[in-house]
């Protein structure tokens, strides 16, 4: 018994160190520029092992020299709770469970309709599977600008409940060490918006080449439309559901509140 009880101890013990390396890390953020997050360097990776090189743009430019459309544009795109919520939005979480609940029930019940079909079938001679394919069920999310930097900054992009849990911790971390402002500085300086593509100001040079102090309402609202996937909006830069997200979150712009 005695040497489990020492095991949990020397768990909970590096629990708590890993807890106060995290405390550590956010509170210098409050006057140190973040060099890198966990998932630059996870990306830097694997484009560094697919490519053979490392095609990498990011310049840090201070919150004043951030478009305030873009800014708006974000929020309004991402999380228009920001200025208010704690870290967590609940009744978004909430919402995006019951959509996601909703939309496997309906999954569920094709699979089961499908096969229901098949077996009400002859048999053929054939032993080739021709039941439709079902799509697995979109699964929305519901977190938070703050909830995105926590995981960005720290944490693996694996789905687990521990990953979870441990996500929440740092973004409470990040809401009670930071401002507001300061959030979501480090966000817009970090956050992906291409291959290699790394912050506003990095995303503004790449696709209209112009600083980021410089974006006009409907580029920041384009902008703010490929946050989800990066990487493939970045290929589909005249898509029709670019054009028209983005006409809808620039005329949203004026009602997100800035922090």
């Amino acid at each position: 018994m005695k040497p489990f009880l020492r095991w949990i101890g020397l768990l909970v013990v590096a629990v708590l160190a890993l807890q106060l390396f995290f405390v550590a890390r956010i509170a210098s953020m409050t006057v140190i520029d973040p060099q890198s997050t966990a998932f630059q360097r996870s990306e830097a990776w694997r484009v560094l092992n697919d490519k053979g090189r490392l095609p990498w743009h990011q310049q840090w430019v201070p919150y004043s020299q951030i478009s305030d459309n873009l800014k708006r544009a974000v929020i309004a795109s991402e999380d228009d709770g920001f200025s208010n919520h704690d870290g967590v939005d609940w009744d978004a979480l909430e919402k995006a469970w019951l959509r996601n609940a909703k939309a496997e029930a309906k999954a569920e019940a094709q699979i089961a309709k499908n096969q229901a079909s098949q077996a009400a079938k002859k048999p053929v001679a054939s032993t080739k599977n021709t039941a439709p394919t079902v799509r697995p069920p979109k699964v929305v999310g519901g977190s938070t600008i703050t909830q995105q930097l926590a995981k960005n900054l720290f944490l693996s992009g694996e789905r687990t409940l521990l990953r979870k849990g441990q996500e929440f911790v740092l973004t409470l971390l990040l809401e009670a060490l930071l401002s507001k402002e300061r959030i979501l500085e480090i966000y817009l300086n970090s956050v992906e918006w291409g291959e290699g593509v790394f912050g506003a100001e990095a995303a503004a040079q790449h696709y209209f080449k112009k600083p980021a102090a410089k974006l006009s309402t409907y580029e920041a609202a384009r902008l703010a439309v490929m946050l989800p996937r990066p990487k493939y909006f970045e290929k589909l830069p005249n898509s029709s559901y670019i054009a028209g997200r983005a006409g809808v979150i620039a005329n949203r712009l004026n009602s997100a509140a800035l922090p």
